[in-house]
């Protein structure tokens, strides 16, 4: 938590909160801690023992004028009333998600959704599960066992993954924030993925260090395929209620060019799959 506000404090300059820079350069990058106290309504004593981990129960309300100054999104405020959880020793307010396979449910919309490439995923983004389309649009992913199956390791560190995202940074950066949500509901799991990512790959070591936290949640991305060519397709995320796990699906509207794109990559799976 201290290294989180740490940094958070020194992306919100002075004049980002109506402050005078006053004369001279800053020594300090961002609000100074007695600025982000004040505007915050707490002692400066108080918010220094924050920082520096040895408040060990700051309260909501506290923390909630914290995150108004320091302009924090909605999942960035969730994550820091859960780290502040962790310092307190209190009982999460988001239920630990256990290691489970993909249920079978999940399993048959795998399926359902073809020939859009969709995949199980959990907390850390193991791959739990994927229909054919999904192993294919991410050419390499199918070749670990599946208990090592991971998109945000394969992500950093498959080659494939370097050409077949058209903007491998934002992919990147996207998938770092989301796994910092992971922190909270999957530690054990995510401190070993980190552990991994970072000595592997300095890139993901950091972005690791932004401590940049977001969920993912539906969007677009966009592809340079080796069959199917240059593709941008759009993704829906579904959560199922207290399971852990998410359903990602990547899809296309019929009749259009991506979706003809969908249907030839579904019969190069085929023509591998038939004798």
């Amino acid at each position: 938590m201290a290294d989180f506000l740490r940094i958070r404090r020194g992306r919100i300059g002075p004049a980002d909160v109506g402050l005078p820079t006053g004369p001279g350069a800053r020594r300090t990058p961002g609000l100074r801690r007695e600025e982000l106290a004040a505007l915050a309504g707490v002692s400066v004593d108080y918010y220094i023992r924050i920082e520096q981990g040895r408040e060990t129960a700051p309260s909501d309300a506290v923390l909630g004028a914290l995150a108004r100054v320091l302009r924090l999104t909605a999942d960035e405020h969730a994550h820091l009333l859960g780290l502040a959880d962790q310092v307190a020793g209190r009982t999460p307010r988001r239920r630990p998600a256990d290691a489970r396979p993909a249920g079978p449910g999940l399993r048959l919309l795998l399926e359902s959704v073809r020939p859009s490439p969709a995949y199980v995923l959990d907390d850390v983004n193991d791959v739990l599960a994927a229909n054919p389309e999904g192993l294919a649009l991410m050419p390499g992913l199918g070749d670990s066992p599946p208990g090592q199956r991971n998109t945000i390791r394969y992500t950093f560190l498959h080659a494939a993954a370097r050409t077949l995202f058209a903007d491998w940074g934002r992919v990147a950066r996207n998938g770092v924030a989301h796994l910092r949500t992971a922190q909270l509901t999957a530690p054990e799991r995510t401190a070993a993925l980190v552990a991994e990512l970072e000595a592997a790959s300095g890139e993901f070591a950091a972005l690791w260090r932004r401590h940049e936290v977001a969920a993912k949640r539906a969007g677009e991305t966009a592809f340079r395929h080796p069959v199917i060519g240059p593709t941008t397709l759009a993704n829906e995320v579904l959560r199922p209620v207290g399971e852990g796990q998410r359903l990602l699906i990547y899809q296309a509207p019929p009749g259009t060019a991506e979706h003809n794109a969908l249907v030839l990559l579904a019969m190069t799976v085929e023509d591998v799959r038939t004798p």
